[in-house]
């Protein structure tokens, strides 16, 4: 048998996607739909005084309008997962007080998508201006309006996350050297190319079905349910292909619950999309921030000690900033080892656009930080910063942040591996800059770990059925979501690879919630290696009773089977063998059996672990910096699909180039008003500023827990190309910069400061 696992087989939604025949949300056309559009606040915070809709309702093609004073009045979850101590419930469906530009304030449905903008023009709010704060700085200090009557006060949005180990002030006691650094963190937007969107029906029994754009449909049918009041089966929600999410769409949006409530009042089918400017306005960003970082070495580069602070700005709602903050800052306790660690984050509400989940997960903006000031300790050590962060790299026996020892030496790996592509120890750790040139070069190196799932923070499981026909093809059911990657192909070739059959014979049935398990929603880098793992506990207990219904034909042992390629042989005996399909066929007028496993799988915890090397040119006339080449080396266990790994691989590199150059969702702090709401002002890398990438990837420490011993890649390519990237440009210039983005007016100031000082 030729193994389908690590292998690159076509993906099992190509040809609806080529042809255009897979169908989005925002496909779904139904018989009398309506076209629902939100009423945003131009106030940044405010109390509604009052809302008169009576112009709006006067339009023809008006159907029905909604403001604070028609919805449930039930505080719910900004992020679904009810009762998770990684989210807030802070935000009614509408309310009463406006706490962000560009919040929801009303809702209307009409015939047309023109007539319902227009509409929305014409409903009059009158607002009662409030103070309001647009940094973390302003939102705490004493005499701070206060956003929100929950959480622990102060514009806090939990109690302070402590992570302490060990004895820091004896670690730096015993150091020879310290460190120390603030580092600042901009607002990335994740800019999926499928805007937000959902199509809401109501049947003559009660029962809603939601069409949507979720990474979590089961998550959405649940408060959905929880909110509106409804059993569970009550609750429909189809998801089968959506354009991205990069977690963000973990949320429940205010549509989403707008569109089932205008549907219900209209008797109709009420369609929501986001226009590219709300998925700005009512999206979700990363979460901005600072992070100090004090750290202790010996002299020969051994970590002494580690202390941090990190804040985060959540913007108006709290939505993932619990879990956000609890991970980046339980991030600082590993990566680099250290015995004697003292951590705080905080996480804090301002009158800004909700920040939420985003691929990276807290880790982006912390790791950025560490990485950095290892490579300032570098110099200061006269050490080269590869050879620094390899001598302190975490490695077997080693505590992670989630609390559990790690296997494997795959950060080791990654390092040397990175080293040995590009030469690393033959360069020199000076700039390497033209003589008299304006265009500077330099090379950097970033590195990352990143677990795969959200265990322990989030009590997940991963649930699958596999069904065998009778005619020996097979059915695959999962209740996990396709963001584009395609999991369920790998999931396909997991379950063929457990059960002995052809790729070609696993079909795959996902995104209904009426008919596939429960699933806890596509994030945290876990579909392959929770979602997966049940697939093959499912496709194992299938396997099972086909080869017990052999072993009864030919008369043999069970054990003494095995299945390849849809054959069923006898292990040492040539010849002695039958297809699977004859194996379960139909014998003297019984029917075949009705062969299903199920498996359900809770998750251990397993890290996934990269170093990105990062040449970088840097026009000191522009300040312009362009990307000449990545190496990325991961090791994310055995991969199932090759060509999948490194696609996920190269877009988080593209996004993590984003992130630290050019991207920034940029808020006027003087009246909260988005600045760059808008593909035309708001700058991501396209195709043809992407630099030669040079993907690796190794299968040195495979987990015990994922499906044959794959690991997550989901998250970990955006997180280490960000601090490799500004130590290349450091490398190249000799500037150090602590933030992201680094643009070029940036440069250009810090070189002209620094022939100032040397002139002075």
């Amino acid at each position: 048998m030729t193994s389908v696992i690590g292998k690159s087989v076509k993906r099992t939604d190509t040809l609806g996607k080529v042809t255009g025949g897979a169908v989005y949300a925002g496909d779904v056309v139904l018989p009398g739909l309506l076209h629902g559009k939100t009423k945003r606040a131009t106030v940044a915070h405010a109390r509604i005084v009052s809302i008169d809709t009576s112009k709006a309702l006067a339009l023809p093609g008006v159907k029905a309008i909604l403001t604070h004073a028609d919805v449930p009045r039930v505080l719910h979850y900004g992020s679904p997962h009810p009762r998770s101590a990684s989210v807030t419930q802070d935000q009614y469906i509408l309310d009463t007080k406006v706490r962000y530009y560009g919040e929801g304030v009303a809702a209307v449905a009409a015939t047309s998508e023109e007539i319902a903008e227009l509409a929305c023009e014409l409903i009059e709010v009158e607002y009662e201006p409030l103070p309001a704060v647009f940094t973390v700085e302003d939102a705490l200090k004493p005499d701070a309006p206060t956003i929100h009557d929950v959480g622990p006060g102060g514009n806090l949005v939990l109690p302070p996350f402590v992570v302490t180990r060990g004895d820091v002030e004896k670690g730096f006691a015993e150091a020879d050297v310290v460190v120390e650094g603030e580092y600042g963190m901009g607002r990335p937007t994740p800019a999926y190319m499928e805007p937000n969107v959902c199509v809401c029906q109501w049947d003559p029994l009660g029962k809603l079905t939601v069409w949507t754009s979720t990474q979590s449909p089961f998550m959405v049918r649940g408060t959905l349910a929880e909110v509106l009041g409804l059993p569970l089966n009550k609750v429909r929600v189809l998801v089968d292909h959506m354009g991205g999410g990069f977690g963000a769409k973990q949320d429940l949006f205010q549509h989403e619950f707008l569109c089932a409530l205008l549907a219900q009042r209209t008797r109709r089918p009420v369609r929501m999309e986001f226009s590219r400017k709300e998925t700005f306005l009512g999206g979700r960003t990363r979460h901005p921030g600072t992070v100090w970082i004090r750290q202790g070495f010996k002299r020969d580069g051994t970590i002494t000690a580690r202390e941090a602070k990190v804040v985060f700005n959540s913007g108006a709602y709290g939505s993932h900033g619990p879990g956000v903050t609890a991970v980046g800052t339980a991030a600082l306790t590993s990566l680099y080892r250290c015995e004697n660690v003292r951590l705080e984050g905080r996480c804090v509400y301002t009158n800004t656009p909700i920040a939420g989940a985003f691929r990276g997960y807290g880790v982006v903006q912390t790791y950025y930080a560490l990485d950095i000031l290892m490579d300032e300790a570098a110099e200061m050590l006269g050490l080269d910063p590869a050879e620094l962060k390899l001598k302190n790299a975490v490695r077997e026996g080693d505590i992670a942040p989630s609390n559990h020892p790690l296997t494997g030496h795959g950060l080791e790996d990654c390092i040397r591996r990175g080293m040995e592509e590009t030469g690393w120890a033959s360069r020199s750790t000076k700039r390497r800059a033209a003589p008299a040139g304006r265009l500077r070069r330099g090379w950097g190196m970033g590195c990352e770990m990143h677990g795969s799932s959200a265990y322990p923070g989030i009590k997940e499981q991963g649930n699958a059925v596999v069904r065998m026909n009778e005619d020996g093809s097979v059915t695959l059911m999962t209740g996990t979501t396709g963001l584009g990657t395609g999991a369920h192909t790998a999931l396909a070739q997991i379950t063929a690879e457990e059960l002995g059959v052809k790729f070609e014979d696993v079909a795959v049935v996902h995104g209904d919630t009426d008919v596939v398990p429960w699933d806890i929603g596509a994030f945290a880098s876990h579909t392959t290696f929770m979602a997966g793992r049940a697939c093959q506990i499912a496709a194992a207990q299938v396997k099972a009773k086909v080869l017990a219904r052999a072993a009864d034909k030919l008369e043999v042992a069970a054990a003494d089977l095995e299945i390849k390629d849809s054959v069923i042989s006898v292990k040492g005996v040539p010849g002695m063998s039958m297809t699977v399909r004859d194996a379960i066929a139909a014998e003297k007028g019984i029917p075949a059996p009705q062969l299903l496993g199920e498996g359900s799988y809770h998750p251990t915890k397993s890290y996934s672990f990269a170093a990105h090397f990062v040449e970088v040119e840097v026009d000191t006339e522009t300040g312009q910096v362009s990307v000449l080449q990545v190496v990325p080396v991961h090791e994310i266990g055995k991969v199932i699909h090759p060509i999948a790994a490194a696609g996920q691989i190269e877009g988080g590199i593209q996004q993590g180039i984003g992130h630290t150059l050019s991207e920034d969702f940029v808020v006027d702090h003087r009246d909260g008003r988005p600045l760059n709401a808008s593909f035309v002002d708001y700058k991501m890398p396209l195709a043809m500023d992407m630099p030669p990438i040079r993907t690796i990837i190794l299968e040195t420490a495979p987990s015990d827990g994922g499906p044959f011993g794959a690991k997550g890649v989901g998250e970990d390519p955006i997180i280490a190309i960000g601090p490799a990237i500004a130590n290349a440009i450091h490398d190249a210039i000799g500037v150090r910069f602590r933030h992201y983005p680094i643009t070029p007016e940036q440069i250009l100031q810090a070189l002209a400061a620094r022939e100032d000082a040397q002139a002075a």
